[in-house]
């Protein structure tokens, strides 16, 4: 009996012990930021402490954002990352002889406002009524445009003159497949579809399908775009995300930001020096967004176009945009709009 009584104090003295020795990070330490708001804004300095909970002695604490080293200085850290959007703060912290890691979610937002742009009509051209109008591009100075399944009409893709309508091209999807965005790049054309979670590539010469992809995380298609290297997809969420074009699977994403909050509308989209114009979805706006952090710099005020169309039953919203770099113009329409505009983009 005296050996039991002698027995177990020294057993549960050596319970808690292991219990100690296996106590994860977030139970030891905390990340705390200045003003317990879960945002931020970009190049921001915050004042961060680590909540020791456990009195263990720290011997030193690196903070990174998407393995990005922070500057930490007078015990204030700079908020200074290439994509903007949700972030995971991690803490690397050196204790006793031991490291542990730490996260914290929070949002770093754009440091500035979008400016406010308009627009002018340089030019008006015929566009097929029935066209529910998804993706618009120009490559070598042709239209390219891709529809969806709106009013009557099938799903499409086609090749137009812009100045007359005509069409000279067409090929038509399957009726199970929604057809959306589209972008051009090194003589393929590459296409989305809604909700299929597929895509396909065809021989930009005569459309001939040479290929299909699966949609990876990202959850629709909407919108796509190129750099000349890289594909932009939309999908209905904060994010675009970056395809490679060869193996079309999701490398990474920018998520849309302002300085006050993310933002998720974008659809159709183009690509221009360094800046993705995009579709505010059932909006007669759109936005110009940095294809490396994501911030939304700017936002266009179209307003008034869709009253200068021809109105109808299936008439629906502003949706298409395509920059012609031979003539230094934009080219937006809409889903079942007769006329396509040729505009300048300026700021109000």
């Amino acid at each position: 009996m005296n050996f039991i009584k002698f027995f177990i104090p020294i057993a549960m003295a050596i319970l808690i012990l292991a219990c100690e020795g296996e106590q994860k990070p977030k139970q030891l330490f905390e990340i705390e930021l200045a003003g317990k708001t879960k945002d931020y804004k970009n190049q921001e300095f915050v004042a961060v402490t680590i909540k020791n909970k456990k009195g263990k002695t720290i011997d030193k604490v690196s903070y990174s954002i998407d393995a990005e080293i922070l500057e930490l200085k007078d015990g204030k850290l700079h908020l200074d990352v290439t994509r903007l959007g949700q972030k995971e703060l991690k803490a690397v912290i050196e204790y006793e002889g031991n490291t542990a890691e730490i996260t914290k979610k929070i949002k770093v937002l754009s440091s500035v406002a979008p400016e406010i742009y308009t627009y002018e009509i340089i030019n008006e051209y015929p566009h097929d009524l029935n066209a529910f109008t998804q993706g618009l591009e120009f490559y070598n100075d042709t239209l390219y445009e891709s529809t969806g399944s709106g009013g009557n009409a099938k799903s499409f893709i086609r090749k137009v003159d812009f100045k007359t309508g005509e069409v000279l091209q067409q090929k038509d999807l399957a009726t199970e497949y929604f057809g959306e965005g589209i972008t051009i790049l090194n003589d393929k054309l590459y296409q989305l579809t809604w909700r299929n979670s597929m895509g396909f590539v065809y021989q930009l010469s005569d459309f001939k399908e040479i290929g299909r992809f699966q949609y990876g995380k990202s959850k629709e298609g909407w919108g796509l775009c190129n750099d000349g290297k890289m594909i932009y997809k939309s999908d209905g969420t904060e994010k675009i995300w970056l395809l490679d074009p060869e193996t079309l699977t999701e490398v990474s994403h920018i998520e849309t930001v302002t300085n006050k909050s993310i933002f998720n509308k974008a659809n159709e989209l183009e690509y221009v020096d360094g800046k993705i114009y995009a579709n505010v979805w059932q909006k007669e706006s759109m936005m110009i967004i940095d294809a490396e952090s994501g911030a939304i710099e700017g936002v266009i005020n179209m307003a008034g176009l869709k009253n200068k169309v021809k109105k109808h039953d299936n008439l629906d919203v502003l949706n298409g945009v395509a920059y012609n770099p031979t003539r230094g113009t934009f080219f937006v329409t809409g889903k079942n709009w007769d006329k396509l505009f040729e505009i300048k983009i300026k700021k109000k």
